[in-house]
């Protein structure tokens, strides 16, 4: 049997492109798992490309290793146009999802389910074939024929059995006086489509649709030939995946499309009091029904210092009341989720009589801003499962400036990577959603017009020209942000940037040029978009509200259909488990990794591979007396996951030394090695070894050793530096101790030459690459100057701090500092009480952040933000893992000792001692 989901060797590679010949190129392939009913086949799919034309060939093969042509035939070609789709779908088997996914690929009535792992590879060729599909959609004039796929259909097959070469509805062809979608069962049942083990014969094609199916006959195990589990055609016998994959599999018998109402705004208040009604936008007189849904974002809620470095603010509640106040009055709303970081909130309302019907409410925020602390700029979403529909919304406030649009993709990257629902096992990504909806300040603005131009234009109403210059229309375009979503016809003015109070453009000095800031876009299917407009009317703001209007298809379960499908699956299954036993075979028992760095993450795979005849659910278990399953440098993913029999499943183990964990490897009170417990559900355990060699680096350090080390510490030999680390007192050197630590000496000395009069220092992320290199430079002494930009500096400068084994001002003295915050007094006897090289360490950044406040006014600098930023690195709370911050009690005192920290630094930034 074929291992399914890996991606090809290169001599199965080259096998594929000589079975296509010189017409079609192999763009991807990959193996994977054809489900039919209770049974599973490997296959391998194809994506071919003819000139800018893409097709879809699912192969079989005769052999397990594929070594030439001969080995290979198509069993289905698909061509890749309007009518194509080819998905990622986890619905209904959230409880292995992560470890299964299931791959549909559709071609106007026809569908193939395909279950690979999840991987990075699979996400890899879904993107590819996705790409096609979307190229296909750009192109323009005549459609293509696709004739160059007949080369691939098998002469004892008709060719309008495989592909619609018009663009008539595949119904409409037929084979003798038997119509294609009878006779190959081509409709919205997965069980009746994968009932036959090959393409049907002329016989086939003459059965009735009245015929008893296999899931009708629960007595009937012809599709589950005992031989074929040797030859790879494996019984899904494990209860709970295999029960959420039928009833996967036969979703469409017991769901109807049942349509919903969704209101959606956006609105930047650009720090305003809600002193207006709000029903002119969220209950418009044109808006006869209400609406099943109101999702409402907000930007820039409060622009106090107040709510940007503490996260607190009065507007919340203010803007909630508001809101409530102004919903359709036809209906009556409760309140499903609220979530805020900073300025950015989220409010979503449902119809009460739909309360019972969403579950798996979730919410989570992710800030952009330096070292993600910053969350002035970023994204709050809300995830939830309306029915049997999973729906997620995005509320983004990106980066501002003109000239920032590569800013802005990389935030919207941001958001994608980082925004996780980690409620979940596995954690759900924004992309694992049937419907998603991004709302917000986007900040695209209209490039290469002047003011001038860009009003005359808007006078005239000639929006499409200056959508033409649109920077999300062209970076959408181009496939860098929002791939795959769509967004309305846009015919509204632009909705910043307005003189507050009036329907103005921008008079300041500035005389910004107007643009379309304020969006709305959504991906999914069953989604039409019946409005999208602003609200001028609204004019406390220098933005206009945005809002739109979709009716939205809701897959909703017919409980009774459910219950019989349900009861035919679960009557089989019994026939089908206790058979066989769980056994596995992992290709190595021990992974080495070689060099390690800090923050430089390192990964290797293994591979477990399912050689039992069942599936099989593994999970790495913690050993005993530890709290965790691997040491804290160690992830893996997936820790967790489900193998259907012959199939194997890539689990990446990766290293990452931090600012937790980089001073005991440092001092070899930890070692880059540890045994995983691999547990078999039902079976038994295995143990696999990982060993690998730490690079000590003065980031993770303490600052008792740093000063005693006169070269950089990849010069210092490593017995030298454990004592460094335990005893640096005792050790006798024939130089007296540096005052303060070369590595901070240089960092800040850059900083002082170069970053005086930088503009958003400490505000503005450095580049990973840069911050790498200034890492090296420290740790070796080369190059002889210092790499990267100022902002990748200050950025190493923070992270240097945030690493110190012990923090600048040692957490023994922690809470006497928080105690006397109030008190300059008692605050500067403190300082003076810490161990000599701690307290030249605090006061020599504090020599130097004085300095930059001197130059404020061309920094923009401002004394809160840099208490603030540094309050939290310098002084650092005994570290107490049993804390959820999660917890409202927990968060409300963790706020109260930030402000404490911020305030002891500050007197040292505003007083003279």
């Amino acid at each position: 049997m074929l291992p399914a989901a890996i991606m090809m060797d290169q001599q199965t590679v080259s096998a594929i492109q000589g079975f296509l010949g010189s017409q079609a190129k192999c763009v991807t392939s990959i193996e994977a798992g054809l489900v039919r009913d209770w049974v599973k086949t490997s296959r391998i799919l194809v994506l071919v490309q003819n000139n800018n034309e893409h097709g879809l060939l699912v192969f079989v093969s005769s052999k397990p290793n594929v070594t030439s042509t001969a080995d290979l035939s198509v069993e289905k070609a698909f061509p890749i146009n309007e009518h194509f789709k080819c998905e990622i779908d986890t619905s209904g088997i959230d409880v292995f999802a992560g470890a299964d996914v299931y791959v549909k690929v559709t071609y106007q009535k026809q569908k193939l389910l395909f279950e690979l792992p999840f991987s990075p590879r699979t996400n890899t060729f879904v993107a590819e074939v996705t790409r096609a599909a979307e190229a296909s959609s750009l192109r323009v004039g005549p459609p293509p024929s696709f004739t160059w796929l007949q080369a691939y259909v098998p002469l004892n097959v008709p060719h309008t059995l495989w592909f619609d070469l018009s663009d008539d509805n595949v119904s409409h062809h037929s084979v003798g006086s038997t119509s294609l979608k009878s006779g190959l069962a081509f409709d919205d049942n997965f069980s009746e489509l994968m009932t036959s083990d090959n393409w049907p014969s002329n016989t086939e094609l003459k059965k009735s649709d009245s015929q008893e199916s296999d899931l009708d006959n629960s007595e009937n195990f012809g599709n589950i030939p005992r031989q074929s589990i040797a030859m790879g055609a494996t019984p899904l016998a494990a209860r709970e995946s295999v029960v959420k994959l039928q009833m996967t599999m036969r979703e469409e018998d017991y769901t109807d499309l049942q349509n919903f109402r969704v209101f959606i705004g956006t609105w930047n208040v650009n720090g305003q009091a809600p002193i207006i009604s709000l029903e002119d936008w969220l209950a418009p007189k044109s808006d006869l029904l209400p609406p099943d849904l109101y999702v409402i974002g907000f930007q820039e809620l409060d622009l106090s210092k107040e709510a940007f470095l503490f996260n607190d603010t009065p507007r919340e509640e203010e803007w909630l009341h508001a809101v409530s106040n102004a919903l359709h009055p036809e209906a009556e709303y409760k309140k499903v989720k609220l979530v805020r970081l900073i300025g950015m909130m989220l409010i979503i309302f449902v119809q009460v009589k739909h309360v019972d019907c969403i579950q798996n409410v979730a919410a989570e925020t992710v800030g952009t801003g330096i070292m993600g602390k910053m969350g002035n700029k970023g994204g709050v979403a809300v995830r939830f499962d309306l029915h049997s529909t999973s729906v997620c919304f995005i509320n983004c406030h990106l980066a501002a400036h003109v000239e920032e649009f590569e800013r802005r993709n990389q935030d919207y990257s941001d958001i994608c990577a980082r925004l996780v629902f980690n409620q979940f096992k596995p954690p759900k990504f924004i992309k694992d959603h049937q419907q998603i909806y991004w709302l917000g300040d986007m900040n695209y603005r209209i490039m290469d017009l002047d003011t001038d131009q860009v009003k005359g234009l808007i006078d005239k109403q000639c929006y499409p020209t200056l959508l033409e210059h649109d920077q999300l229309t062209i970076q959408h375009g181009f496939k860098r942000v929002f791939v795959g979503c769509i967004e309305g016809p846009v015919r509204f003015p632009p909705t910043y940037k307005y003189d507050p109070g009036t329907n103005d453009w921008d008079s300041s000095e500035k005389n910004r040029p107007p643009a379309w800031c304020d969006r709305i876009l959504w991906k999914g299917e069953h989604i039409s978009q019946l409005c999208y407009r602003s609200h001028p009317s609204l004019m406390i703001s220098d933005h206009k509200p945005v809002s739109s209007v979709f009716e939205v298809g809701i897959k909703v379960v017919d409980n009774i259909k459910y219950r019989k499908i349900y009861e035919e699956v679960m009557k089989k299954l019994d026939k089908l488990e206790n058979e066989f036993l769980p056994q596995v075979t992992v290709d190595k028992m021990e992974v080495h990794f070689e060099r390690v760095t800090f923050i430089e993450p390192v990964s290797r795979f293994l591979t477990i591979a399912n050689t039992g005849q069942v599936p099989v659910q593994f999970e790495f278990i913690k050993k005993l007396n530890d709290t965790r399953y691997c040491k804290d440098w160690l992830n893996i993913k997936p820790y967790m996951s489900f193998i259907m029999p012959g199939e194997k499943c890539d689990v990446e183990l990766e290293v990452y030394v931090d600012k937790r964990t980089a001073f005991k490897l440092n001092s070899k009170q930890d070692t880059l090695d540890d045994i995983l417990v691999l547990h078999l559900e039902g079976g038994k355990d295995l143990f696999i070894t990982v060993q690998g060699a730490y690079i000590p680096s003065c980031f993770g350090s303490s600052l008792d050793a740093l000063v005693r080390m006169p070269f950089p510490i990849r010069e210092v030999p490593t017995a030298k530096l454990i004592d460094l680390e335990t005893h640096p007192k005792e050790i006798k050197a024939k130089e007296p101790p540096f005052e303060i630590p070369k590595e901070l000496w240089l960092l800040i000395d850059h900083l002082f030459k170069y970053g005086l009069t930088k503009e958003d220092l400490f505000q503005q992320p450095g580049l990973h690459q840069e911050i790498q290199q200034v890492l090296e430079k420290l740790d070796t002494g080369k190059p002889e100057h210092m790499p990267g930009s100022v902002n990748s500096v200050a950025e190493a400068l923070l992270l240097f701090l945030e690493a110190l084994a012990d923090s600048v001002v040692p957490t023994i003295f922690y809470q006497r500092c928080l105690d006397c915050s109030n008190n300059f007094i008692l605050c500067k006897q403190v300082i003076f009480q810490l161990p000599q090289v701690h307290r030249n360490v605090f006061l020599y950044i504090m020599y130097f952040l004085k300095e930059l406040l001197h130059h404020s006014a061309y920094n923009k600098l401002d004394p809160n933000l840099l208490a603030t930023v540094f309050g939290s690195i310098l002084l650092r709370a005994p570290p107490n893992d049993d804390l959820d911050i999660n917890l409202p009690g927990v968060r409300r005192n963790q706020q109260l000792a930030d402000r404490k920290k911020a305030t002891f630094v500050y007197h040292f930034l505003m007083n003279d001692w």
